[in-house]
């Protein structure tokens, strides 16, 4: 049975050890990191790096406790993200939201370069066939994983297994283009825009949103540059009119996918050099990646750490689900009541899908033990 080490949000006494980066600090040497680290290895740091106006990404404080942990073992660790926009511009909103060399001590680099093309193609299972992991992930000896959990459109539940399948994944490869790259799970293969113009108001929300700069309204006319879409979705995700939409795969295949793109990241390791750490913090119903951030749904639980992708995503949920809506945010605006899941309820979404594929395809168990942290 695999271990979960869980600190609590909330705080009974006014000492340092009892913060939130103190007790993160405890856990890290709770976990023992020298079984996972050798002295002078290389260790990315994977996290998000948000967006213009997204500032609920884990914290830089807690990055820095990461790497001054991976650093006390003698291992040399870098923060890292995959592109989601161009690549100077996504490094800016790196710095911005307060991830630089400066604040969190390591290295910021992308793992996928600055084109977010820089990437190893790598079999992935029957739905995706073969995926283009970035290169620095797919090199890199060894890895911590740092997710902010969080609702999420597509997915409903956003970790561990989201942050591996789309955060280690390149939005496309420089031959196959976005069918290689994490658009194929955004879309399981399909991806075209498609507009209406009777329901259109000309809001250019959509033209605004995307990253690459790819959308226009010549003549008011909507069309978009279908080689440079990385079919994020965006775009579909801001129309107050549902005037463009992106067809693509049922919510079962897309979870499916989720877990196929987690286990091609994974293959490139050996076994126990990949350590997750979930932030159950600030928990907002949309990703990380929107440009803006919504007041949270769920108050903060706190911070687990485990060896076992399955157990950190199974210990995060049934704590979510333990929990109360949060008032005057979008669960309360949806009605949602106590005793509701409230992500799945918000999105519509059977997220558990991607931590029983997960399990089934061997990347661990849901059968877990809780460890509380002490002092």
């Amino acid at each position: 049975m695999s271990k979960v080490f869980f600190a609590s949000a909330r705080v009974k006494k006014w000492k340092y050890s009892d913060s939130m980066p103190g007790k993160l600090e405890g856990l890290l040497k709770q976990t023992d990191l020298k079984r996972y680290f050798e002295p002078k290895e290389w260790v990315a740091v994977k996290t998000h790096f948000g967006s213009e106006g997204a500032h609920r990404i884990v914290r830089p404080v807690f990055i820095r406790k990461v790497v001054d942990a991976v650093k006390a073992v003698g291992a040399k660790p870098f923060v890292t993200d995959t592109v989601r926009i161009k690549g100077l511009d996504y490094l800016e909103v790196a710095n911005s939201n307060g991830i630089n060399h400066l604040s969190v001590g390591a290295p910021v680099v992308l793992a996928d370069g600055l084109y977010g093309n820089d990437n190893i193609m790598v079999k992935a299972g029957e739905i995706l066939g073969e995926i283009a992991i970035a290169s620095v992930i797919y090199d890199v000896p060894a890895m911590v994983v740092c997710s902010h959990v969080k609702g999420h459109i597509q997915a409903g539940y956003a970790g561990a297994i989201k942050n591996l399948a789309m955060g280690a994944v390149s939005g496309a490869h420089r031959h196959c283009g976005w069918k290689c790259g994490r658009g194929a799970m955004h879309t399981i293969g399909e991806g075209k825009l498609i507009w209406d113009e009777s329901k259109c108001v000309l809001c250019l929300q959509c033209q605004e949103i995307c990253p690459l700069e790819g959308i226009n309204f010549k003549d008011d006319k909507f069309s978009y540059d279908d080689d440079l879409c990385w079919r994020c979705g965006r775009c579909t995700r801001v129309c107050p009119e549902e005037a463009v939409k992106m067809p693509g795969g049922d919510d079962e295949m897309f979870m499916k996918s989720l877990s196929e793109a987690a286990k091609a990241v994974l293959s490139t390791f050996k076994n126990r050099k990949v350590l997750y750490v979930n932030f159950l913090t600030e928990i907002q119903p949309e990703c990380d990646c929107m440009p803006a951030a919504e007041v949270p749904v769920i108050q903060d639980i706190g911070i687990l750490v485990s060896d076992d992708l399955v157990a950190i995503e199974k210990a995060s949920v049934d704590l979510l689900l333990k929990e109360k809506p949060l008032p005057s945010s979008l669960a309360e605006d949806e009605n949602i009541q106590n005793g509701d899941d409230i992500l799945s309820s918000l999105h519509k979404k059977d997220y558990y899908i991607q931590i029983t594929s997960a399990e089934a395809l061997g990347l661990g168990s849901q059968e877990y033990e809780l460890v509380l942290f002490q002092e």
